[in-house]
Order: C-alpha cells, then structure tokens, then sequence
C-alpha cells in the first residue's frame, strides 16, 4: 500500500517505515538525532545496526531503489529505522513510498 507520511520513531527500537513490499523509497530525517536505515526480506525487524546506514537531521533519500542502497541484501523489499541518543525519547521521519 503506499504511503506519504511522518513517522514516529521510538528511540532505540526497529521500527518499519513501509506498510509494505517496495522497491524504492523516499525518506527524510525530521528530528534532530542519527538515525540507521536498514533493509530487509521480509517483514522481520533486523536484530542489530550491521549493514546499516546512518542518516543526521535533514538527511535522506529521494526515490532511491532498494537494490541500490543495499547491494548486500538480495530481494530487499522493506525499510526499518532505529533511532539513536532521540533527546525526547522519540524521533521522526518523512516516508513515501508507492
């Protein structure tokens, strides 16, 4: 299903930003914290931060494919962010995604 909308993260928690398979992805870091962004097969969250790229406030992707970002990840079709240091306990992010 798509979607275009923000996200809340909880700090230090997995937390899927697609409602479903995708191929490619728009996100945007609103908060003022890093966050990872990993891929995965499967709705199954990722069980640590190996593989996984670190994005600051304001930074993100503009319909960037799956397959690009995560070369290492054969048929990568969901996205999970995990927030480190939120200062308020919580952190957000634009996704869109078709």
């Amino acid at each position: 299903m798509a979607q275009n909308t923000n996200i809340v993260i909880p700090a230090e928690t997995w937390t899927l930003l697609t409602d479903s398979d995708v191929t490619s992805i728009t996100f945007q870091v609103l908060s003022q914290n890093l966050i990872y962004i990993k891929a995965t097969v499967g709705a199954t969250p990722p069980s640590d931060t190996t593989g996984a790229i670190v994005y600051n406030f304001t930074q993100g992707e503009a319909n960037a494919a799956l397959a690009d970002l995560f070369l290492g990840v054969s048929g990568a079709n969901r996205v999970y962010a995990y927030a480190i240091n939120a200062p308020s306990g919580v952190a957000k992010m634009m996704v869109s995604h078709a």
